[in-house]
């Protein structure tokens, strides 16, 4: 499934689009990426965890964007969980994890911190060298980042059920987009209209 992302970036560039680069060409694949999920219909998530071996990673890195495949430990008292997070980690310890997971917000959500976050990459290069400047403090400190409150998430290496599937900076908005949000107990609308409740309650 890599070649969704290089068949998307193919056209886009074509079309004088470069990744990242302004906010222009970052609509252009967002929106690209919501229709090819319309078009397709349903994407099989693991498709995309057992295809490209170059993209598979044993341990996450901060500020890097990674997909893969999660049982939760404590599923059954959870309301809802996502099973093939989207996430940008933050902080790292021996046995879990903390990261964003953009999944948990609507589309248009998604967009807006994504874009408050581009102010944070360490450069403007949008190779495997670009990663996001983030932790805990300084998204709790930034009334600009009042949409990740909702989308932050604790997981255990233990119950991860796949490698992590490294997305690079040039994909970051077409993985933003993407139909691949796997949510259990609640539908994505459900989900997102608690989301959308919280960061009301959060901005107040």
């Amino acid at each position: 499934m890599a070649g969704v992302f290089s068949e998307i970036i193919t056209t886009g560039v074509r079309s004088g689009q470069i990744p990242s680069r302004t906010n222009d060409a970052r609509e252009w694949y967002r929106n690209t990426a919501r229709d090819y999920g319309n078009t397709t219909g349903r994407i099989n998530e693991r498709r995309f965890v057992n295809s490209d071996p170059g993209r598979l990673k044993v341990e996450p890195r901060p500020g890097n964007m990674y997909m893969y495949l999660y049982d939760p430990k404590t599923k059954d008292t959870l309301p809802y969980y996502d099973r093939f997070p989207l996430i940008f980690p933050f902080r790292i310890e021996s046995d879990r994890f903390w990261g964003i997971n953009f999944h948990y917000l609507p589309l248009p959500y998604r967009a807006m911190l994504m874009d408050q976050l581009y102010d944070t990459a360490n450069n403007r290069r949008y190779d495997e060298s670009t990663k996001l400047r983030i932790n805990y403090q300084i998204l709790n400190s930034a009334s600009k980042f009042r949409y990740f409150k909702p989308c932050v998430k604790q997981y255990l290496f233990s119950q991860m059920q796949s490698k992590f599937v490294y997305i690079y900076p040039s994909e970051w908005d077409i993985a933003l987009f993407l139909p691949l949000e796997r949510f259990s107990k609640a539908s994505k609308t459900e989900v997102w209209a608690q989301t959308r409740k919280q960061v009301m309650s959060n901005g107040r």
